[in-house]
């Protein structure tokens, strides 16, 4: 089980943590490549002007500023000017909006449609708790396109995803989606103008329930009662197929938008239910709160474990990334590693099978012999065998043990003749071996993570 950080928000792991952490992250990146993705990394700080241009989240974002600024001011009257100073410094809280800014400026050097992965670390100012961290890291991929984008993107990325967290060790999970066309065409159609304003509001409808929604999109945004009803009844259709065309159809709306986004939710939905069958829905409360989402959106839930919250979210961006009149349209997903990997470590649903990536401790007989144990290690270091050596000649029961301790399965014995045998510590079989053909079972040569 993962320890409690001693510092809240920002988790630690422990060795044999960390292995199961880059098992998930080796994964996802091979899945990754597999799909044609590049990677790239961008700075951790962008500007304040750049982080805020959409969405509400100023109050989670963390500013950038000396303990002390140049006229020798406490840094924090310098972060208070700073939320006003959109030159100001801030770490960025996602790599959507990092990753728009990277393409304008590189716009020139890549070739679209443009295929990335990235796996960084982020920071947002929120309230610790199992799942929600103030650093944090994710796992991105985004196609992005220079003037247009085919909508045929949308339905890869959910099945790129579907693919690589299907190769994780976690439970049954489900991608739920909707379309923010299709919303905001409802919405208009109803005679509700903020349509900003009325998905933020069916965004917080899991977390306050349908009657408070109701309350908020009557008091803050003037909606009528059959207005609210009239949203929470869009926001109550959910499907396996495709099903829900006709239920969104029988509430009697007519908006044009409303019929594009219709048409491309029912296109995701079709391929990705013969694709990955039993992975997606149609979820129409889906609504993702920040601002710049124009079309397709997604969010992730593992089955059983509903309270964690979304492990993967995101969808399509038309507007984000803009150069002159030269626009550059995305749509990616975002996976939450460390909401990931914190719910594995915590529920036992997956460990590493041993603690180090050490296969072999090579054991001295004199402190004279430490040379050739060197010379043995890096034969066996020469066909991909993790090897260290004993650092004193103490009894081999103390390096048996010392061994045992790391998690190291084998230990290497030479005795004064130069015969070599290799013992199993966790069987007690101890057998001839020679360091220039000798291999450990497939099993023991590399660390393993092990789904409960």
């Amino acid at each position: 089980m993962a320890r409690t950080a001693s510092l809240s928000g920002f988790p630690e792991w422990l060795p044999e943590e960390r292995l199961v952490e880059l098992h998930v992250l080796d994964t996802l990146r091979r899945i990754f490549e597999l799909h044609g993705f590049s990677s790239i990394e961008t700075r951790a700080v962008e500007t304040v002007g750049q982080l805020l241009r959409k969405g509400e989240i100023d109050k989670e974002v963390y500013g950038l500023s000396r303990l002390q600024d140049d006229d020798g001011e406490a840094g924090s009257d310098a972060a208070k000017a700073a939320k006003a100073d959109p030159h100001a410094l801030a770490l960025h809280f996602d790599l959507t909006v990092p990753f728009a800014r990277y393409v304008v400026e590189n716009a020139g050097y890549l070739a679209f449609p443009f295929r990335r992965y990235q796996i960084q670390k982020v920071w947002r100012g929120e309230r610790p708790q199992e799942g929600r961290a103030r650093e944090f890291t994710q796992a991105d991929i985004d196609v992005v396109g220079d003037g247009e984008l085919p909508f045929r993107y949308d339905v890869e990325i959910a099945l790129v995803i579907a693919e690589a967290l299907n190769a994780l060790p976690i439970p049954d999970f489900l991608l739920r989606i909707n379309n923010r066309k299709l919303a905001e065409g409802f919405y208009t159609g109803i005679g509700l103008s903020d349509t900003a304003g009325v998905l933020r509001s069916i965004d917080k409808l899991e977390k306050i329930g349908p009657a408070k929604v109701a309350e908020l999109l009557q008091s803050e945004l003037g909606a009528t009662e059959e207005q609210a009803q009239g949203a929470l009844k869009l926001a109550g259709i959910r499907t396996a197929d495709t099903s829900f065309v006709e239920q969104v159809q029988a509430l009697g709306v007519s908006n044009e938008l409303l019929e594009e986004g219709l048409s491309e939710l029912e296109q995701v939905i079709a391929a990705a239910v013969q694709r990955a069958p039993g992975r997606v829905v149609a979820d129409l409360s889906i609504a993702r709160g920040l601002d710049y989402y124009t079309g397709t959106v997604v969010e992730t839930i593992l089955v059983g474990h509903e309270q964690l919250g979304s492990i993967c979210s995101g969808g399509r961006y038309d507007a984000l990334a803009r150069k002159g009149n030269r626009k550059f349209p995305g749509v990616g997903l975002s996976i939450g590693v460390t909401r990931l990997v914190s719910r594995i470590l915590s529920q036992d649903l997956a460990k590493a099978s041993r603690s180090v990536p050490t296969a072999v401790l090579v054991a001295l007989n004199s402190d004279d012999s430490w040379g050739a144990a060197q010379d043995i290690a890096a034969q066996l270091r020469s066909r991909g065998i993790a090897t260290e050596v004993a650092a004193k000649a103490e009894k081999f029961g103390k390096q048996i043990k010392f061994a045992d301790r790391r998690g190291i399965p084998f230990v290497w014995f030479t005795d004064d003749d130069g015969k070599h045998q290799v013992k199993d510590i966790r069987s007690g079989e101890q057998y001839d071996a020679d360091p220039a053909g000798w291999t450990p079972s497939e099993g023991d040569l590399h660390v393993r993570v092990i789904k409960g």
